[in-house]
């Protein structure tokens, strides 16, 4: 049968008024059935009536030839391949890229970041994926990054050169892991009554029979309270917590660290030749701290290591890896559990664990730490402090 412009409009005119009803599967098909009805040049005419591919008329032709499939549009392995399949690294490459500067609380899974899809898209694109803004900013959603509108926040109260020191702490933890150096985030965790308080959390057990606590939280003055300060390997996903017994001081903090060194760190970096801490810029760690400067110095020389300090600024302690990494765990193991006694605390500490490998030591410090020892001017100038011209506050060496 000849084409002609009339067979064109007939068959348009029939396609347009029943496509609105097709899917894919069901276009191809139909426009298969008409054009084999026709005879030769229905491919032709089918084509230029329908806008569909000739490719896709002929694989509908192919496809009548094969048992219908009434659950599936595409064959299994059809249709564009997820970005994740073509570059099963590009996740970790965007989260990498944007995770200095993300913002948000860092334990909520949702969360967003002050860098662009154009500016993320462009980094990827030089790390040798190939990728557009728009599938950058889905990739975003899947790792729990949501779109934020421009809005007045509390975010003017943040310091400014608040992401250009995270970016900062970020590359100088990278270029000590790749030495196999340690690097270290360490933070104290809120004190604890000790005794049969109510904890927070669920735990499964006998309908109808939870375990009974006191009605009020006023300390137990012979129990008294613990306070774990504790330690978080970023490179070995390993946490140390010493319970201690008396004040969170910077002498309690720095000897954390000591024993952490003693009991595994030396046998796990006996060949480095520093130590990086990341800390806040308050408690017993602060930046402000001479006590935590002078003790910092006598454990530096005590190692023969360089201990390389960098703070996170004021208002920003959540970003400190140790809180999200570690002691939300922590807290998730022992919810619902009174803690009766110190040794419960200490062994609930260190079996906490997660499936993405973490472990964790616990020890109980009963050491008795003072509150309130001054550092004089002639004690602090003689700490070998080298601080970096980028915020010396929160950016110093302490060498042996």
């Amino acid at each position: 049968m000849a084409r002609s412009n009339t067979d064109v409009k007939l068959y348009k005119a029939k396609y347009d008024a029943i496509k609105s009803c097709l899917n894919e599967k069901g276009r191809r098909f139909w426009a298969a059935v008409e054009a084999k009805d026709y005879g030769y040049g229905g491919i032709t005419v089918l084509t230029e009536a329908t806008q569909l591919g000739r490719t896709t008329i002929h694989k509908g032709l192919k496809d009548l030839t094969l048992p219908i499939n009434q659950d599936r549009v595409r064959e299994i392995g059809g249709g564009r391949k997820k970005l994740t399949d073509i570059y099963p690294n590009i996740l970790k490459s965007l989260d990498k890229l944007v995770e200095p500067t993300s913002k948000g609380d860092p334990e909520n899974p949702l969360r967003w970041t002050s860098k662009s899809t154009r500016k993320l898209s462009e980094q990827l694109n030089k790390q040798g994926y190939k990728i557009g803004r728009t599938s950058t900013g889905r990739l975003l959603q899947k790792l729990g990054y949501s779109l934020q509108a421009n809005k007045k926040t509390l975010e003017n109260s943040s310091h400014p050169d608040r992401n250009k020191q995270f970016e900062l702490i970020n590359d100088r933890v990278k270029k000590l892991q790749l030495k196999h150096f340690p690097c270290l985030s360490v933070d104290t965790k809120k004190k604890e009554n000790i005794g049969n308080y109510k904890n927070d959390g669920q735990e499964y057990q006998p309908k109808g029979k939870p375990i009974e606590v006191k009605g009020h939280d006023f300390p137990d003055k012979k129990l008294g309270k613990v306070v774990p300060y504790g330690l978080y390997d970023i490179g070995k996903n390993k946490g140390w917590v010493s319970v201690g017994i008396s004040a969170d001081t910077a002498q309690f903090a720095v000897n954390t660290i000591r024993t952490w060194w003693y009991t595994d760190g030396k046998k796990e970096y006996g060949k480095a030749t520093s130590l990086l801490i990341t800390a806040d810029c308050g408690g017993s760690n602060g930046n402000r701290l001479r006590l935590w400067k002078t003790e910092l110095q006598k454990l530096a020389t005590e190692m023969g290591l360089v201990i390389e300090v960098h703070h996170f600024p004021p208002g920003t302690s959540k970003w400190n890896k140790i809180e999200h990494r570690l002691f939300s765990y922590i807290s998730k193991n022992w919810r619902g559990k009174p803690l009766i006694n110190k040794e419960t605390v200490v062994n609930l500490i260190g079996n906490t664990t997660t499936k993405t490998g973490l472990t964790v030591s616990a020890i109980l410090d009963s050491n008795n730490y003072k509150k309130g020892i001054k550092v004089s001017d002639k004690e602090l100038s003689a700490v070998k402090l080298k601080p970096d011209k980028f915020h010396p506050e929160w950016n110093y060496r302490i060498m042996p």
